[in-house]
């Protein structure tokens, strides 16, 4: 029998902010892209951007904070989701020139891993990391694994 892994990868990762022109702007700034999808709430005013980027074309949303869950706490939370870079000590810099506020340092780890994390103007957690098992599957052409019972 064949069966599919639970978790079969990334799709949307989502951004709070409370500034959503601003927060736009910055993301397409950093990005070199503008925005695929946007929509305005009720009032006019932006409530959600989406941008696709990197070699799996993986969504980086921006939502209006008025709409974050009552649950939410405020201030960077305990998850970092990281995003593969080819030099992390070049994407850090641009970030902290940006006006992002380091959260982990440049860390080298084992095995040519290469993290770091800062905090966007806006109160998320961006981590990017140098990962050679990234670049590894990707230069391979696998999109996902079947796994065999």
């Amino acid at each position: 029998m064949n069966k599919t892994q639970t978790l079969r990868g990334f799709t949307t990762i989502s951004y709070w902010a409370d500034d959503m022109v601003a927060a736009k702007k910055w993301y397409s700034e950093l990005l070199k892209i503008e925005p695929y999808f946007e929509r305005s709430g009720e009032d006019g005013k932006i409530a959600y951007v989406e941008f696709r980027l990197g070699d799996y074309q993986h969504e980086l949303g921006l939502i209006d904070r008025r709409y974050e869950p009552e649950a939410a706490t405020p201030g960077p939370g305990g998850t970092v989701m990281f995003w593969h870079v080819d030099d992390v000590a070049v994407t850090l810099e641009k970030l902290l020139s940006m006006g992002a506020k380091e959260y982990e340092g440049l860390t080298h780890r084992e095995a040519g891993f290469i993290t770091a994390s800062v905090i966007d103007p806006f109160g998320n957690i961006l981590g990017i990391m140098y990962n050679p098992h990234y670049l590894e599957i990707l230069n391979s052409g696998i999109q996902y694994r079947v796994v065999e019972e």
